[in-house]
């Protein structure tokens, strides 16, 4: 038996996974268990988390993948360093950082807590955008695909072509740093006031809202050419000194400013956080968008001339940008895509330990990636053991009872917790870590802001579609079993799903198949069967948080908001009070 253990650290997305056999056993990451969003440490409590769910020791671990490697890409980074040495980030202490990897037993021993003497591991260091290629190429059983990675950066590079063949990996252009999609955006997202890591999918709903007025300021901001793009110098400030991001002492990811004084001069004072959204903000959003998705097109094009194929492997942060991706299929010579749940960062861990497994070990397993449940599981036993230290009344019901009841509350306007089975891997909530409601209910999205989730009126709430249905209602048929991809609503069908329809009359919506989620097909269904409408409401089970983990994450997320129902596991609770609005 080979076991593998995959590990992002010290970047944001911390997390860690285990492949066995070729196969994924357990991904999670490290936010999901210390409840810091974005956790950019050590994954000490995933790691032994993965290895609990597997059954495994550190003393099984024959092989540790790391999604990073400080020795890639030297050369550019000197010849940057050659051209711009007063602007420089301090190599010394990106060096210090990185060397802690050469002495990765100690790292583990220290932080997990076990004494290295028991270990047997060989370490690989994986190139980080190759890790990002390899956790969507081998997720796809494709034996032949183009890839590409775009983020913000990693290892110097922010965007990777490849060809993808059987078990290799083929870098085929780089885009190297500054020149980044992912910093435009993120640039951008700042000066409207969003500038938290992880606050660019908030900007892509605002998008919609905004009209073209300023694309002509971005176009020349993202300069494409023969081999992909420049950053123009004048929109960014330098590369170097304080600019970028780093980790505090707390592992969360800090981004300073990365837009010039040239967004200023051109549109005022930047927006400050949590004040009022003006129409200046909503068309600013709206020309980043706009030039994005020009530069994301650009690009897959750029790549299939070099790889002539209708399948395309992608990832990285800018791969979650589901608008883009629905557009991709119309507007490039692309028709199929793999983009697995954990896109972002987090996904490294995982990429890199089926690198290592498919083009190091050559073990020979191709694995497709059905469904993204791969974390944390708890028994009806220990449910209700979690629910006793809460007081809370509940019913202990059969599997078709626990349907019948939940998709008729759904049916009345109550909006439920569902807490089931294995916990998703990436940041979407999938049908297993979910809060469920009527997607027909037009004042659906308030009830939802204002009694839980605490949003910006206009971000949209996802729609999960019968699979076999999602052409009577969408006008797209590529499936989207990771809610990766937006598609435009048909027109009869608007209304219906007011609840889940954006301003733009789209969807960001998730397939569900009996395959890959029995229980939650079937809740769909049973709703169905009531309303005619093959669609629930799905966002993730949380409050500004991240999305629970365990039972007591979310009994006191349902005890403390004006959540009306909880569904956690056989057991449903209900609150007196169900259904008022004050």
């Amino acid at each position: 038996m080979s076991v593998i253990l995959g590990i992002n650290s010290n970047h944001a997305g911390s997390s860690a996974s285990v492949v066995v056999d070729g196969i994924p056993v357990a991904a999670i990451a490290e936010e999901r268990l210390n409840r810091i969003k974005y956790f950019a440490g050590f994954p000490a409590l995933s790691i032994t988390r993965c290895l609990e769910i597997a059954g495994l020791n550190l003393s099984d671990v024959e092989h540790v993948a790391v999604g990073r490697d400080s020795s890639a890409n030297l050369h550019k980074k000197l010849e940057f360093a050659i051209r711009n040495p007063a602007k420089l980030l301090n190599l010394a202490s990106i060096r210090r950082k990185s060397k802690a990897f050469d002495d990765l037993e100690t790292m583990i021993a220290d932080h997990c807590g076990v004494d290295k003497a028991s270990f047997r591991f060989k370490q690989h260091n994986v190139e980080h955008h190759l890790a990002h290629t390899a956790s969507a190429y081998f997720a796809s059983e494709w034996e032949h695909s183009a890839g590409i990675t775009i983020d913000g950066s990693g290892d110097f590079v922010s965007c990777l072509f490849t060809e993808c063949e059987g078990n290799e990996i083929r870098p085929i252009r780089k885009v190297f740093v500054p020149h980044s999609l992912g910093t435009f955006y993120t640039a951008v997202c700042q000066f409207i006031g969003y500038g938290k890591y992880g606050d660019e999918g908030k900007v892509m709903g605002l998008a919609p809202l905004g009209e073209d007025t300023y694309r002509d300021f971005f176009e020349r901001a993202v300069i494409p050419t023969e081999k992909g793009f420049d950053l123009n110098p004048d929109y960014f400030l330098p590369f170097g000194a304080n600019q970028g991001m780093e980790i505090n002492e707390n592992g969360e990811m800090i981004v300073h400013r990365l837009y010039s004084d040239l967004f200023i001069k051109t549109f005022g004072e930047p927006r400050e956080r949590h004040s009022e959204i003006t129409k200046r903000d909503e068309d600013i959003s709206f020309g980043l968008q706009r030039v994005f998705e020009d530069r994301y097109m650009h690009l897959l094009r750029l790549l299939h001339k070099e790889v002539p194929v209708t399948r395309v492997s992608m990832a990285g942060g800018c791969a979650l940008n589901s608008v883009a991706n629905g557009k991709l299929l119309t507007e490039t010579p692309f028709r199929e895509t793999c983009i697995q749940p954990a896109a972002g960062d987090d996904g490294l861990a995982l990429g890199a330990a089926l690198y290592v497994s498919n083009s190091v070990l050559k073990e020979g397993v191709r694995w497709k990636m059905e469904n993204s449940y791969l974390g944390d599981e708890y028994s009806d036993d220990e449910i209700r053991n979690e629910i006793a230290k809460y007081d809370l009344e509940f019913q202990e019901l059969t599997r078709d009872e626990l349907l019948e009841r939940t998709s008729e509350e759904i049916k009345n306007g109550m909006v439920v917790g569902w807490f089931q089975g294995r916990m998703e891997w990436g940041p979407r909530a999938l049908g297993n870590r979910s809060i469920l409601a009527h997607p027909g209910f037009p004042n659906m999205k308030d009830i939802l802001n204002a009694r839980i989730k605490h949003r910006e009126a206009f971000r949209p709430f996802a729609p999960s579609v019968l699979a076999e249905r999602q052409t009577d209602l969408f006008e797209h048929d590529h499936p989207s079993p990771f809610m990766l991809h937006v598609y435009k609503i048909k027109p009869e069908w608007r209304e219906r799903l007011s609840a889940v329809n954006h301003v733009d009359d789209t969807g960001r919506l998730q397939t569900v198949s009996r395959t890959e989620n029995p229980l939650y097909y079937d809740l769909i269904t049973a709703f169905d069967r009531k309303t005619g409408i093959p669609v629930i409401l799905n966002t993730s089970f949380n409050e500004n948080e991240p999305i629970v983990c365990k039972p007591s994450e979310a009994i006191e997320c349902y005890l403390r908001t004006r959540m009306d129902v909880l569904v956690i596991g056989s057991f449903f609770c209900k609150k007196p009070d169900a259904g008022e609005t004050k």
